[in-house]
């Protein structure tokens, strides 16, 4: 990559057209291996590389990326970044290393292991999945991908970041089929990592719990609709938080008035009960990294506080309209985009309750053990999710599956409900998607009950218990 002179010389000529210039490189070597119909069907490696700069004047953003990075190159990109905001005069830029406050250890990295060693991995989850039923078990997909990203960020504040990015992840997708019914299952396991996470996160364990969920679900009763209290697992990951309340909080959604939760900090906007927290520098988890995409350092930040709303996730451009200080939320897929505000690793904070005696104090409900997908509109927090797996409980107990159930309702008011919180904290991952682009994330949550929440399933007739 450049050196830092020549850095300092490409922001100098991107600073004449604004207040701040911003240079972002990038190189990235990924693998991606699929495995569909008991076979390997794709073994993709390869390399990518570019920069994207960004000029600030004001309000007005101007943003430009090439794929090379030759010095004679980039000086001509901030040329033409910079013009399309004004002349202004030069100051001369001095960049300051900073180094990370977090530590993100890779024990085995992607590089020193063989393509072969990874294919292994992807078929021991196949085979194993498909062996918990080889009749049941219709298809089985399985998809591995490693990353290593060497960024490289300066600014005309003098920020100059070197870093190095290491992702690895697998997932598996279940089909399962009896008659006319189809039911699927799906696990995954990812984190900033390379591949000792399956050492704690086995291919073969993944593959087995995919199949049997799948499985689980064929034989479950029609889950019933109506008005429930619903406990939520914290096996469940987070995606509750993630969708109806962490988009709600980043801030260029707040200050387009496109969140529910604009205009209310300070306030009570949860239960007493409900901290939520977004941490990009938990070790090992999906969503980590030691600086954001703008070069500030990782950092936790409460959002909400036992039900007040402290603060929101912001980037530079969000911050300096509120007057505030950039969260370490500032991120971007690739240098092809500008950065935005993006949750890290978001989660609900544990509580004191243990998670059975929720369950023993919930007479009857639906305990939810797997989220599916869901919809979100931020403007108004209103949601609906589907459960991938879900059980009755009926006296404080936990009794029989359930499959085709939704869960319908309000985020903020969801919050506001929640009257018990469990000790324990599951933790979920994923690609985010916003704005076009997909970012590394996880959410977590501990049990939780939520007293009254809309199920949708099927309204029984008497007698109907099939």
């Amino acid at each position: 990559m450049l050196s830092r002179e020549d850095l300092e010389d490409i922001l100098e000529v991107a600073q004449k057209g604004g207040d701040f210039a911003e240079i972002f490189l990038e190189q990235k070597e990924v693998t991606r291996i699929g495995c569909e119909a008991d076979k390997i069907e794709r073994v993709i490696s390869g390399h990518e590389q570019g920069a994207g700069i960004r000029v600030l004047r004001g309000e007005h953003t101007a943003y430009g990326h090439t794929n090379e990075l030759s010095k004679d190159s980039l000086i001509k990109l901030a040329r033409q970044v910079g013009r399309a905001a004004r002349e202004n005069p030069v100051s001369s830029v001095l960049l300051e290393h900073r180094e990370p406050s977090v530590s993100l250890v890779v024990g085995q990295r992607p590089d020193e292991v063989e393509i072969d060693g990874k294919v292994a991995l992807v078929r021991a989850a196949n085979e194993a999945a498909r062996n918990v039923d080889n009749k049941l078990v219709r298809q089985v997909t399985v998809s591995y991908g490693d990353v290593i990203q060497q960024v490289m960020i300066a600014s005309t504040e003098g920020t100059y970041v070197k870093d190095e990015r290491i992702r690895s992840r697998l997932a598996v997708n279940v089909v399962a089929a009896e008659g006319d019914v189809i039911q699927t299952g799906f696990e995954a396991a990812g984190g900033t990592e390379g591949l000792e996470l399956y050492q704690k996160e086995a291919p073969w364990e993944l593959g087995r719990r995919a199949a049997r969920r799948a499985l689980l679900m064929l034989n479950a009763r029609r889950a019933p609709a109506g008005r429930m209290a619903v406990v939520l697992a914290g096996e469940a990951g987070g995606t509750m938080i993630h969708e109806a309340c962490g988009h709600g909080l980043e801030a260029d959604l707040v200050q387009k008035k496109l969140s529910v939760y604009a205009g209310k900090k300070g306030e009570q906007v949860a239960s007493e009960l409900v901290t939520v927290i977004d941490d990009g520098t938990l070790p090992g988890k999906y969503g980590s990294y030691r600086f954001d995409d703008e070069g500030n350092p990782a950092q936790r930040t409460i959002l909400i506080e036992k039900g007040v709303l402290c603060s929101y996730m912001y980037d530079r451009v969000t911050a300096n309209r509120d007057g505030a200080s950039p969260t370490g939320n500032g991120r971007r897929e690739s240098f092809q985009n500008r950065p935005i505000p993006r949750m890290s690793n978001t989660y609900l904070a544990p509580g004191d309750t243990p998670p059975d005696e929720i369950i023993r104090e919930t007479k009857a409900g639906l305990l939810v053990r797997k989220m599916g997908g869901g919809q979100v509109n931020t403007t108004n927090g209103d949601f609906v999710f589907e459960v991938a797996e879900g059980y009755l409980i009926e006296d404080g107990e936990v009794t029989i599956p359930v499959r085709g159930a939704t869960l319908t309702g309000n985020g903020p008011e969801v919050l506001k409900q929640i009257d018990l919180v469990g000790r324990d904290l599951g933790f979920a991952i994923g690609t985010c998607g916003k704005d076009g682009q997909g970012v590394s994330v996880s959410d977590a949550q501990p049990t939780i009950r939520i007293p009254e929440l809309i199920v949708g399933g099927i309204l029984e007739k008497e007698g109907d218990r099939d």
